[in-house]
């Protein structure tokens, strides 16, 4: 930008002028068609306005170039009237030519542009001359990548070459991995909601935290595990020389979401389900998943910035200043909402598309007070609009890879995030670090069917068709044994809900455990369902025989809820009672003095007691 005036609030263009040094008029002179020499301030002043005008200025804003004029008709065009660099380059991927001039901004040379645009304005009587003949600018439009994401994707970065003076750029392939969330979310939400019901999910009392212990349960019951595997990656990554550990994204995800959407709570040490959970087991994983999408924007319990671990002060003095995360979340989800299904985007692109399109928002109104590793030197409120990048950047990359992906709301494409090139390399105390953040990996991204479905763009959704293996033989002797290749994770999972394990491939049907299977709220008929789906062949006659037992036993009781007992000094008054028009709709014979109230009744059958005259006194029972 100029080192004219910095005003923004230039009415004139005469008033623009007045503030320019003469050796800068003398410049921007230089580029207009008028060879009047002139040396006082005054007049080139006069000249450049005189070009400035009428018919002079249209010939003019011909000769700059479409980035340019571009600049040029976003001021004039914009809600603001002001230039605003970080949204210019996310809409056009570049700056206009200002001109040119040394390393560190000085010896100057004006392009034609500085000729419009004094500090972010464009002076009034300028701009409308301007508005009589320049068009508005383009619409912002979304770039795709398109229905398939490459195998590699091309990374560049920018480095100063010392020899030469001059920058050069660096580029380099990185493989990609996909992860089609869509298909693995349904089963991973079924599975983590069965692992906590069944005591697994153990986490902190004081920050529901869950332990690394309940992180590496969660993940070995989810479709494919986790998204990185340090291990291996510490393996492949030239010996370890390039190595930073990433942790868990899924697994902390699904403890986070299964409290956060109220499907879970903490009881103690565990989570247990609520009723929200339990129902959430008996609905198709969609309706489940939308649920816990929708609770998840609005839940307070916990800012996802708080996972870009390098970034300090969020809990100090930094936390009055961040803003609300509801705020936040919407605003990711309203441009998510915007994409097509099924097509690739990469995560530049989308960031680059909110700017442009003014959907920014801020992680924090108080950056100074974050810092990475010493909270004087590395403070971070000296970022201006580099703080798009560093802050809010990051916390998009951890909303949409950590939580939306985990949902299944969108299928990723990412790479190692030690890889990739780094735009934090300038802020003091980062030296040692191999990322930011361990979602910087987030390369690309598609919104799902389920996805469009959770954010409300459908009414229905229909699950992909997936083909279910069968990989179990069911034996008459009620033993059901893996074959082939064995079982998926979650199949193993189901199989130790509702039979009892004799080896790592053989299970055996046992009343006993179908029967607490059934208290806990898992229905038979399901898992009646998974065997025959996955059967090699039709289940032998004693399986069906006793299956069908188990049903029968099963339907056999009725739990019709917990009734308050109250005993009458008579038989006679307890018929009295139970057969008055007044009572009898509340309560009923439980013997030949003793009548049954259902709690939720109580209250109305006191009141029509009272009115035949009889009142129950309260018990201290």
């Amino acid at each position: 930008m100029p080192r004219y005036p910095i005003i923004d609030d230039i009415i004139t263009l005469q008033q623009a002028l007045e503030g320019i040094i003469v050796d800068d008029l003398k410049k921007l002179k230089a580029l207009l068609p008028d060879n009047t020499k002139v040396t006082r301030k005054a007049d080139l002043v006069a000249v450049i306005k005189e070009q400035m005008q009428g018919q002079n200025l249209k010939q003019v804003w011909m000769q700059l170039d479409d980035i340019q004029k571009a600049a040029v008709a976003e001021v004039i065009h914009g809600q603001d009237g002001y230039y605003h660099p970080h949204v210019f380059r996310a809409k056009y991927g570049q700056e206009p030519d200002w001109g040119k001039s040394d390393r560190y901004g000085y010896q100057q040379e004006p392009s034609l542009l500085r000729l419009f645009l004094y500090g972010r304005t464009i002076p009034d009587d300028l701009e409308e001359e301007l508005l009589r003949f320049v068009p508005k600018p383009k619409e912002t439009s979304l770039n795709l990548v398109g229905d398939t994401l490459p195998n590699s994707i091309e990374v560049s970065a920018e480095k100063y070459n010392y020899s030469t003076g001059e920058t050069d750029i660096e580029k380099w392939e990185l493989p990609v991995t996909v992860f089609e969330m869509e298909l693995a979310a349904p089963k991973d939400f079924a599975a983590v909601l069965r692992l906590i019901q069944s005591g697994k999910v153990a986490v902190s009392e004081k920050t529901s935290l869950p332990s690394a212990t309940t992180m590496k349960a969660i993940a070995a019951v989810l479709q494919g595990g986790d998204f990185y595997n340090d291990a291996q990656r510490k393996a492949a990554l030239e010996d370890g020389e390039i190595f930073g550990e990433i942790g868990n994204i899924k697994p902390f995800a699904w403890a986070a979401i299964a409290q956060g959407s109220k499907l879970a709570e903490r009881s103690g040490k565990k989570l247990v389900l609520t009723k929200a959970g339990l129902k959430a087991l008996q609905e198709p994983p969609a309706k489940g998943l939308q649920t816990a999408w929708k609770c998840w924007l609005k839940t307070k319990t916990f800012d996802e910035f708080r996972r870009i671990d390098a970034i300090k002060g969020q809990t100090g003095r930094g936390a009055n200043g961040m803003t609300a995360v509801a705020d936040r979340r919407d605003a990711i989800a309203s441009i998510l909402s915007q994409c097509p299904v099924g097509k690739w985007i990469l995560f530049d692109a989308f960031s680059s598309y909110m700017l442009a399109t003014g959907h920014e928002f801020e992680v924090t109104e108080e950056p100074y007070y974050l810092y990475i590793s010493e909270a004087g030197y590395g403070n971070l409120g000296d970022l201006g609009s580099y703080d798009w990048y560093i802050l809010q950047e990051r916390y998009m990359r951890c909303f949409l890879f950590e939580y939306a992906a985990t949902l299944g709301m969108i299928d990723v494409g990412y790479v190692d995030p030690c890889l990739v090139p780094i735009d934090y390399e300038d802020l003091w105390g980062t030296d040692d670090l191999e990322f930011l953040s361990r979602y910087d990996g987030l390369i690309a991204f598609r919104l799902t069917g389920l996805g469009a479905y959770c954010l409300g763009l459908t009414d229905n959704y229909t699950p992909p068709a997936i083909a279910i293996r069968q990989t179990l033989r069911v034996l008459p002797n009620l033993e059901i044994i893996a074959a082939g290749d064995g079982v998926e994770t979650s199949d193993a999972i189901a199989l130790d809900i509702y039979t009892k394990k004799v080896s790592d491939v053989v299970w055996r049907l046992d009343r006993p455990k179908i029967f607490a299977a059934i208290e806990n709220g898992y229905p038979l008929a399901e898992f009646t369902e998974f065997l025959e789906a996955r059967s090699i062949e039709p289940l032998p006659q004693t399986v069906q025989q006793f299956l069908t037992d188990v049903t029968e036993r099963s339907n056999s009781l009725q739990d019709l809820g917990t009734v308050k007992l109250i005993e009458c000094t008579t038989a006679h008054l307890a018929l009295l009672i139970a057969n008055d028009s007044r009572t009898k709709k509340f309560c009923q014979l439980a013997g030949d003095r003793t009548l049954a109230v259902q709690l939720g009744q109580e209250t109305k059958f006191r009141t029509a007691l009272r009115q035949m005259g009889y009142v129950l006194p309260q018990s201290d029972k």
